[in-house]
């Protein structure tokens, strides 16, 4: 802690642990200053609204400004490179009657310690007694000897707040006699008394050099509540009696006495063991000559009065703040701040309540025993650190919005420098005037009591952070303030006259209230301003870490203040900041470029300046200064040109002396420069005074300039009728007085409110004219003048202090409100409203844009009026008239005012709306009625309600209910007496219909029954034929196909066989269906089976075209790779099948592969191509239905036979049947020739030989799979004789094709498959799994070719390929597929060429049908034992080798998929898993096992 009173710091801490003030009364907020809130408007003229609020603001000294909610200017500041260096500030030196406290008790301290002795505060009422108090209660009763002579300790007790009696009074006294009083004897002078005689015998007595045991010690520290001896009680303890302090004679052990020391009180030098020695200068005292006496020898250093006085007449330090030794950034800075303020009140820095950080700072400062130090960033020069605001310094581009803020007039940068301020017209940059500062705080960081230099005004910007308390005092009592504070701390202001002005005091401003002065307060947040106004002391503090910035600035009212500032600084011998003189000779010099007030300001300043600069010099010459000479004195640097006397910047002229030329005085003192003669020093001058009357006249002119003005504008304010100017005139004047910047004065303002008066009722009056409204506000209630309005603006018009065109036009419509009104009058008078002349007054009263009080009445009636003519149109038109249109204009007619007419139109429509009602509910019931009403019923209703003169929906929709019904009725009677059946669509349509008309219809139910059939029927029929998910329909099934040679999907094909119609133009059968029911005899009979009959012929024709394109791709081998086949169009890939209808290729992964019999649906290639050979595969193209038998098809014909009813499907299906059945009968006479006959029989033998020869092959494998199992057990093979079935040694038995006949169909049926009986003997499985088991021995193929083909292809893999052909028997032959007899070669049968040629054609023909007949089987079987063996049939790309288990099951596998190489299948038996399983179980396995896998 920093202390100016001479002592170190641990003794003063020792004093003021002693010492503890009495209870601290709570702080009382002052009150609250003004806050004002600018519009936009008033916020764009800053120094102008600061002049408009002065009057009311300067009675408060501050008031708080805020800004628009959208004024944010950003902060502009380099936060990262911003550096300072804080004060430090000690809350309790601040406050000035502590810091009395504490001088008073550091002198009292150092007094006592001086003296030789410790000092402990007594306590009072277990209280410290306040020394201080004490001291000054009693020296204002008197002094110690008045208060003790007139017994007034009491007063004095209760003065310090004791209670009375208990001896309070003679306690007091005994502390004050003790402690206080041999101070203020001191301070007195009276221990400094000494008689003559014994200073005269100190001077004469030698003194010797060397004393025995003499000990010098340094003086102790006193602490506060410390450790080390105390007094007790009131008592000073002296010190023990020690030898160091009495004198005693050199020679004691020779009974010599010397007297070498002598009290200079007494002179003698007898009692040396009371006499003292002085620490300081040796003399000596005897303890009871002393002024008051010690009863004892003090403990430690001891000083003499003279020693005592000399120390403690030393002059104190000047108090004043210390540098932080530590340098903050922004960012450390608020860290260090909120961290104190947090731990401080135990709590987030964001919560502390405002008042609570108020009352807590004015009680630190006032209190002695709490020391709390914090820093404050004072007085930073934003000229090295940079502005909060955004500034034009060309350091940085402004971005966004900080043009804006960078130009605005409330930038601090700016404001000082603004065209109405007086600072704009110093050139140099004062910092802290035209420069802002920047305060960075924290906590309980304050600013003292002060005014602004030269008593200008300053304003204040919080940027950001936690609120700045103020404190202001109005500058009408800134001299009580200061009266007051001298008063309450006169120690103060004897150090330093100058106190106030250092910014280092403060005093609570409840004391200051206290003693009558005005103080006011406000909390400035951050975003907002706080102004200042001249000579207005302010003080305050900050509630936490915050940035602001201040700055000065003046205005023309200020000049006169700033005047008197310099005088007042001449009277403190206080240095001026800058010249005032110079200012208003600066500014007379270039009066256009001044405020006209600031110029008139100037005017009357410069008059008082001339005026006393006239009378010094006038004074000067008479006192004998003759020497005179010209000096600019503004090139002069200020520190050169400074009063030596009082400071003060001289300008005008100043007084110098040669015998110290570098030393000058004002004319103020011009007798206090030097002793010489005033002869001989020269008076140095700017201006001549004869240069003054020219100065004053240009400022006078620009200020006169605005009398002028005033005269003009006051004449044309108050110009009678005949007189009066025209607007354009006033206009003008106002125009002038703001370029000029006249003072916004009451005629100023007078001017500026008539201008716009005027203007105001130009535009209502050309409103008026012109027929527009006045006002667009939200609220259109009252939107137009009222007649009355109207006549007071007429009057206002020829009032106005100018001429306004448009008055005469208004006054015309003012006589059409009056005319109109006088026909209104007579309109409302009519019997009976006519809606044509109510409008027309309407209209008339509408534009005169006038509110007229007829206007309503005549809206009324003219609703009436309407109304009425409504009603009339509308029942002259009935069919017009719907209950809608009368209840509304029952409705409207009900919110129309009571009038007869009117009332009688409503009982009019009130009695058609209840009997159209009620008709209406009676149809309505009738449509919705169950069971339905029948024609006759309806008619007669429809005759009753033929007369009501109304529109009724429900009435006409019965009406047409009725109709229908008619109309439906007619139809059917139509169709049932028409010479040919309707067909179900035409019924179905008549269905739908019938059963929406809400009438009872007979013959309903007859063609419901009709129609249930017919579907019945057809989806019997459907059934029969259909596959399961078919794309087509029935009726494409059944009718000759006209998509041959189309391929793609279903939408694609449906398209194309669309276009293939159009082409053709034939008949479409399924067009039929869509016939209207109104076409009867809609298509002949015979038609339609002429169109079958042609589509039959374009069938056959087709098909041949499509076979012969699809046999002619067989030729194209060499870029078979280009050619499309199957279903999707793609190149040969796989397996493949060959239709035997189109002749087309399929894949077989893209069609349903073929089937034998009832045998379930083959699976894998392999599968597809043994069995194909016994099935024949038709494409799904060719055959499109399930193909039933032509039996079940005549059962269909007999039902529909049946039918009432025509169906384009039964059409077909007919035609279909004679169609089959003239090809069934072309069949059985083919095959009823001799060489067809012999053809089938030959068949029927090599069929039953087949069988057999499977049969032994079948019994031979199974032995040898015996005899195998039997030689693999050791047990068994002594007894078992090998049989010789082995398949490698036992040749194949060819079959013989020619020595049997039959012409049992049954034994061929058997033979190939067809129509199985047992589908269990025949299962021809293919598994592309693990294993493919085929029982090759049940199946009975047909007769195929061991030559190679694409069938060979297939069984045959490309390995299998490469072995050479030339080898040896193998031991088995390989079977490539499972269905080729291993010795059977084709062909079986040879047929005529006529006779093959016209099978093929039945076949062919055959294959169309979409039904099933035996004929075709049988065709087929001979043509499949004709097929030559290089006949490629089947096509398989890629090729799969099979294997045959030899274990005894007989069954085919991939040899891929059980793991078999070509070479091994050739050379080893393969058993599968199957069959070695079973071995298995009945034994152990041989050492020697065929392979297995």
């Amino acid at each position: 802690m920093y202390w100016s009173g001479g002592l170190d710091a641990a003794r003063l801490e020792n004093i003021i642990c002693d010492f503890i003030m009495s209870d601290f009364a709570e702080f009382v907020p002052p009150p609250e200053c003004p806050v004002f809130e600018p519009s936009w408007e008033d916020f764009s003229d800053p120094l102008g609204f600061i002049n408009k609020i002065r009057p009311i603001a300067e009675r408060t000294g501050i008031c708080k400004i805020r800004p628009p909610e959208d004024w944010t200017p950003p902060f502009a500041c380099d936060v990262r490179n911003f550096r300072f260096t804080p004060r430090v500030q000690r809350l309790n030196e601040l406050e000035a009657l502590t810091r009395v406290k504490l001088n008073f008790l550091d002198q009292i301290a150092k007094f006592w310690e001086l003296q030789g002795s410790r000092l402990r505060f007594p306590h009072v009422e277990r209280k410290i007694l306040d020394l201080y108090q004490l001291s000054k209660i009693v020296s204002s009763e008197g002094g110690f000897d008045t208060v003790c002579k007139e017994k007034r300790w009491s007063k004095v007790g209760s003065r310090m707040g004791f209670p009375p009696g208990k001896g309070m009074g003679s306690l007091l006294r005994s502390h004050f006699e003790r402690i206080l009083y041999p101070y203020e004897l001191f301070q007195s002078g009276a221990t400094l008394t000494v008689s003559a005689i014994g200073r005269h015998m100190h001077t004469r007595t030698c003194r010797l050099w060397s004393v025995r045991n003499r000990e010098n010690k340094e003086p102790k520290t006193m602490q506060i509540f410390g450790s080390g001896p105390k007094m007790v009680g009131l008592e000073i303890v002296p010190s023990r009696c020690c030898n160091d302090k009495c004198v005693q004679g050199f020679f004691d052990d020779r009974n010599f006495r010397i007297d070498l020391y002598m009290c200079l009180m007494c002179g003698r030098g007898d009692e040396e063991d009371r006499l003292l020695l002085c620490d300081g200068c040796d003399d000596s005292y005897h303890t009871f000559c002393l002024i008051p006496p010690l009863q004892d020898v003090p403990k430690g250093d001891w000083r003499c009065p003279k020693c005592v006085a000399e120390e403690c007449s030393k002059p104190r330090e000047a108090f004043g703040f210390e540098q932080a030794v530590r340098e903050y950034t922004l960012q450390s800075f608020g860290e260090m701040a909120d961290h104190f303020k947090s731990d401080y009140f135990n709590m987030p820095v964001h919560m502390v309540p405002t008042e609570l950080v108020e009352k807590e700072f004015w009680r630190l400062v006032s209190s002695i025993e709490e020391d709390v130090i914090v820093e404050y960033g004072a007085d930073i020069s934003s000229k090295e650190v940079g502005s909060g605001f955004p500034v034009r310094d060309g350091k940085r581009r402004l971005l966004g919005d900080e043009e804006e803020y960078a130009n605005s007039g409330w930038n601090l940068n700016n404001m000082p420098v603004l065209e109405q301020s007086v600072l704009t017209h110093i050139n140099v940059d004062i910092s802290g005037m035209k420069v802002p500062w920047l305060y960075v705080g924290m906590c309980f960081s304050s600013f003292c009591w002060h005014i602004e230099d030269h008593w200008s005004y300053s304003i204040n910007f919080l940027h950001w952070g936690e609120p700045k308390t103020w404190y202001g005092v109005p500058a009408h009592a800134a001299e009580q303030l200061e009266s007051v504070m001298k008063k309450l701390a006169p120690e103060l202001f004897d150090s330093q006259p100058d106190l106030l002005h250092q910014l280092v005091t403060i005093m609570n401003p409840n004391v200051l209230m206290e003693h009558g002065v005005p103080v006011f307060r406000t909390n400035q947040c951050a975003g907002e301003f706080v102004v200042t106004f001249p000579r207005a002391y302010h003080s305050g503090f900050n509630q936490g870490y915050n940035f602001a910035e201040a700055v000065n600035f003046c205005t023309a009212d200020w000049l006169p203040m700033g005047r008197q500032c310099v005088a007042h600084y001449r009277r403190l011998h206080r240095y001026c900041v800058f010249s005032h003189e110079e200012l208003l000779c600066k500014m007379a010099a270039d009066p256009e470029s001044l405020d006209v007030e600031l110029a008139a300001a100037v005017f009357r300043e410069m008059g008082e300046m001339m005026e006393e600069e006239t009378r010094l010099r006038q004074a000067l010459q008479e006192m004998g200064v003759l020497s005179l000479e010209q000096e600019v004195f503004e090139l002069v640097p200020d520190d050169e040109r400074q009063c030596q006397k009082c400071k003060t910047t001289c300008f005008l002229s100043a007084l110098t002396c040669p015998c110290s030329p570098e030393h000058l005085v004002c004319l103020h003192h011009a007798k206090e420069l030097c002793d010489c003669p005033l002869g001989i020093k020269c008076l140095r001058y700017r201006y001549d005074l004869e240069e003054f009357p020219s100065m004053l006249y240009g400022v006078k002119s620009r200020a006169q300039s605005y009398n002028t003005w005033a005269k003009r504008v006051t004449d044309a304010l108050a110009a009678d009728h005949k007189n009066k100017k025209d607007l354009i005139e006033l206009k003008v004047l106002l125009e002038d007085a703001e370029d000029r910047k006249y003072p916004e004065n009451s005629l100023f303002r007078r001017l500026r409110e008539m201008v716009k008066e005027a203007e105001t009722c130009s535009s209502v009056a050309q409103v008026l004219l012109s027929r527009k409204q006045r006002h667009r506000s939200v609220d259109r209630t009252r939107n137009k003048l009222t007649v009355e309005e109207l006549k007071v603006f007429v009057e206002q018009l020829f009032k106005l202090p100018c001429v306004i065109g448009q008055a005469r036009q208004v006054k015309e419509l003012l006589e059409n409100v009056e005319d109109f009104h006088e026909r209104a009058q007579v309109a409302l008078a009519d019997e009976l409203p006519d809606s044509s002349k109510l409008q027309a007054l309407l209209d008339l009263g509408g534009g005169l844009d006038v509110e007229l009080p007829e206007l309503p009445r005549l809206k009324q009636e003219l609703q009436q009026a309407r109304w009425l003519d409504e009603v009339r149109v509308t029942l002259a038109e009935p069919h017009r008239v719907t209950l809608e249109l009368m209840k509304r204009l029952i409705d409207s007619g009900v919110g129309l005012a009571p009038h007869h007419a009117v009332e009688k139109a409503m009982a009019e429509l009130q009695e058609i709306l209840t009997v159209s009602e009620r008709w209406e509910d009676k149809a309505c019931a009738c449509l919705q009625a169950r069971p339905r009403h029948s024609m006759l019923t309806l008619e007669s209703i429809m005759i009753e309600a033929r007369n009501i003169p109304a529109y009724l929906p429900n009435v006409l929709a019965l009406r047409e209910a009725l109709h229908k019904a008619k109309e439906w009725s007619a139809k059917v009677d139509a169709i049932q007496c028409g010479s040919n059946y309707a067909y179900l669509e035409q019924l179905e349509s008549l269905l739908a219909r019938g059963r929406s008309i809400p009438v009872r219809l007979d013959p309903l139910p007859q063609v419901e029954s009709q129609v249930a059939s017919a579907r019945a029927w057809r989806e019997r029929t459907a059934r029969t034929f259909l596959k399961k998910n078919s794309t087509y329909t029935l009726l494409q099934v059944l009718s000759p196909r006209v998509d041959i040679g189309i391929y793609g999907n279903s939408k694609s094909k449906r398209r194309r066989v669309k276009e293939l119609l159009e082409k053709e133009r034939g008949l479409d059968l399924e067009g039929l269906s869509g016939l209207d029911e109104s076409y009867e005899d809609a298509c002949d009979p015979a038609i339609v089976v002429a169109a079958f009959k042609s589509k039959e012929q374009k069938e056959v024709e087709a098909i041949h075209s499509l076979r012969a394109a699809n046999l002619a791709k067989m030729a194209m081998s060499d870029r078979i790779e280009e050619v499309k086949f199957c279903l999707c169009r793609k190149t040969a890939s796989g397996f493949m099948l060959q239709c035997e209808l189109c002749k087309d290729w399929f894949h077989g992964a893209c069609v349903p592969l073929p089937k034998a019999g009832s045998q379930k649906r083959l699976m894998g290639s392999a599968g597809c191509q043994g069995n194909s050979k016994e099935a024949k595969f038709l494409c799904p193209l060719c055959q499109r239905s399930r193909r039933p038998r032509l039996e079940t098809i005549l059962s269909l014909l007999v039902s529909l036979q049946k039918l009432p009813v025509r169906l384009p499907e039964g059409e077909a299906l007919q035609c279909l049947t004679e169609r089959a059945m003239g090809w069934q009968d072309r069949a059985r006479q083919a095959l009823a020739t001799n060489e067809l006959s012999s053809a089938l029989a030959k068949l029927s033998v090599l069929s039953q030989r087949m069988v057999e020869q499977a049969a032994r092959e079948k019994t031979e494998k199974i032995i040898n799979a015996e005899l195998q199992k039997a030689a693999a057990n050791p047990d068994l093979q002594g007894h078992i004789q090998t049989a010789g079935f082995s398949r490698a040694a036992s040749p194949r038995q060819s079959v013989d094709y020619d020595d049997e006949e039959t012409d049992s169909d049954e034994d061929v049926r058997e033979t190939y498959g067809y129509d199985m009986k047992d589908p269990g003997e025949v299962k021809p499985y293919l598994f592309c799994d693990e294993e493919i088991p085929v029982k090759s021995e049940e199946v009975v193929s047909h007769i195929w070719p061991t030559t190679p083909s694409f069938c060979a292809e297939h069984a045959y893999s490309s390995a299998s390929k490469s072995c050479p052909q030339n080898q040896s028997t193998p031991r088995k032959q390989p079977r490539k597929t499972p269905l080729v007899p291993r010795s059977l070669e084709p062909p079986v049968l040879e047929l005529s060429p006529p006779a093959k040629a016209q099978l093929e054609e039945l076949m062919m023909v055959g294959d169309l049908l979409e039904v099933s007949l035996d004929e075709t089987q049988h065709i087929w079987r001979i043509l499949e034992a004709t097929h030559p063996p290089s006949e490629e049939r089947f096509l398989q790309v890629m090729e799969v080798d099979w294997v045959q288990c030899d274990g005894g099951c007989d069954e085919w596998f991939h040899q891929v998929c059980v793991g078999v190489t070509c070479e091994m299948a050739e050379n080893e038996d393969y058993i599968c898993i199957d069959c070695t399983r079973k071995s298995d179980a009945h034994a152990q396995p041989p050492h020697t096992n065929p392979f297995t896998w």
